[in-house]
């Protein structure tokens, strides 16, 4: 449960300085008002930083700001529309939806995180080494959301419009450059996170348990490099082996305890942001994905029982993606709908999982980048998966399942990634991997088709940082369109 029950507003304070020449400092001092503080304390900032990234990034309750469940959910085909499929499902995606999650990543998140490194570091106000490692975690998770959804994007210049050198233009960086800023600050972070040192407060992720913000760093750490490896193998391999040979110095997860989440409140409103669209808000727009379903009932997956609700005969089915309304309307009684795990308030808002660290162990074993058992990686991981919703799976699953290939851990990943839909639209994009079938013959999708392959920059860019977005579009090395590939794609 979260450590509080609303949501906190913690407003930008500025202080305001009185000069009066008759005043003596102790006047000042008795004059200070308590209530009106010039210094917002790093657990408040953290609080924050912590719930509106992750609400963000798992769901949003406002419309035009959903950037998971009406886009990313949809084209990785784990739910589908039956209404208003120009709202994602026809990959269609609204400009108010890219300028809203660029804005919000970096001013609702960004801004709390730099603020609390900046305050917490040997040399700021007030120095603690872990709410700065902390905070470097979450900038860094939140900066690699936003490099996979765009591409290029201001990294070594951002969030310093309040430094002593402000900056209010800053340039982008090219994505192999934010990668290795990225690696860099996680090791970074690691280093400072010390179990046994000053406490932190305002955590509604891991109540203060500086081990298990460690083991999401590296964890974190693995996720990168694996995404980057067949761009810059050497690289990557140095991290594995590094991580790897070191559990004492570089833990990671090790169990379901240890997964990153928002784990929700019944208390509005810090409740999960699908139960607040869903069952606060009655909408009815979603239901379960035909490809995903087809695919879970074919395997014998007891994990659709989480996922979906079962429709009125009893059965768990799904209706196409990318349907006109006049056709897609026709499911709403045959679809099965989003699982009452997902939309109850009190359901987790999940950023890394025990399984997922498997499934990239599992792909890197495959490929070589490190040595090691993939298929057992592979198991490690399926087995998390179903454990994690209080389910095993059944031996005709296992037996379905085999071996472990590139493409059976890629399948179970995006299986296993129903609610994440920003992290399995990246690895499909990275991959290629699950092969979706072809679009129902009914379906109308705009993008030429395409299934989208990046957001487009905001157009607050092009008004107020021209220069530096432009030269981010050339970075990019293609239109800033939706069809462009991001530099790690294989």
């Amino acid at each position: 449960m979260r450590k509080i029950t609303y949501k906190p507003l913690v407003l930008a304070l500025t202080a305001v300085l009185f000069s009066m020449n008759s005043c003596t400092k102790d006047f000042e001092e008795i004059n200070a008002n308590p209530n009106n503080p010039t210094l917002v304390k790093a657990q408040y900032l953290l609080t924050t930083g912590l719930e509106s990234s992750i609400d963000r990034y798992w769901g949003h309750r406002d419309r035009f700001e959903r950037i998971n469940i009406d886009a990313a959910e949809l084209y990785m085909q784990h739910l589908t529309r039956n209404i208003y499929s120009n709202e994602g499902d026809d990959y269609t995606v609204s400009v108010a939806v890219t300028n809203n999650n660029w804005k919000g990543f970096y001013n609702d998140a960004q801004v709390n995180f730099q603020r609390i490194i900046t305050m917490s570091m040997p040399n700021g106000t007030t120095p603690n080494a872990n709410y700065a490692g902390v905070a470097m975690v979450m900038r860094t998770w939140v900066f690699s959301l936003l490099t996979d959804m765009y591409g290029p994007i201001p990294y070594s210049e951002a969030i310093q419009g309040t430094a002593t050198t402000p900056i209010y233009t800053p340039k982008y960086d090219s994505q192999e450059a934010v990668y290795a800023a990225m690696l860099s600050d996680l090791k970074t972070a690691n280093s400072m996170l010390s179990v046994g040192g000053p406490v932190v407060a305002g955590d509604i992720v891991y109540n203060g348990d500086i081990l298990k913000w460690k083991k999401f760093a590296n964890s974190l750490r693995l996720r990168l490099a694996n995404r980057q490896a067949k761009k810059k193998p050497a690289e990557s391999k140095a991290v594995f082996a590094e991580i790897l040979a070191d559990a004492k110095t570089y833990p990671i997860f090790t169990t379901n305890a240890d997964n990153a989440q928002l784990n929700c409140s019944a208390v509005l409103p810090s409740n999960n942001e699908w139960n607040q669209i869903i069952i606060q808000g009655g909408r009815t727009d979603w239901n379960l994905s035909k490809t995903l379903v087809d695919q879970m009932n074919a395997m014998g997956d007891t994990r659709i029982t989480v996922y979906a609700n079962p429709n009125k005969a009893g059965v768990y089915q799904g209706h196409p993606n990318g349907l006109p309304d006049a056709i897609a309307t026709t499911f709403l009684a045959t679809s099965s709908t989003i699982g009452n795990y997902f939309t109850k308030a009190t359901a987790p808002e999940v950023i890394m999982t025990f399984a997922e660290l498997n499934f990239i162990l599992a792909e890197a074993a495959i490929d070589g980048d490190i040595i090691g058992d993939a298929d057992a990686y592979f198991k490690t991981a399926v087995n998390a998966s179903f454990t994690q919703y209080a389910l095993t799976p059944t031996a005709d699953f296992l037996a379905k399942l085999g071996t472990a290939t590139k493409a059976k851990i890629m399948e179970q990943k995006w299986v296993a990634l129903f609610g994440q839909g920003i992290e399995a639209w990246t690895e499909w994009r990275r991959t290629g991997l699950p092969v979706f079938p072809a679009p129902d013959p009914r379906a109308v999708l705009n993008n030429d088709g395409v299934l989208p392959t990046r957001f487009t920059y905001s157009t607050n860019e092009y008004s107020l940082n021209k220069t530096s977005v432009e030269a981010g579009v050339a970075l990019l090395g293609g239109k800033d369109d939706m069809k462009t590939k991001l530099w790690w794609v294989e």
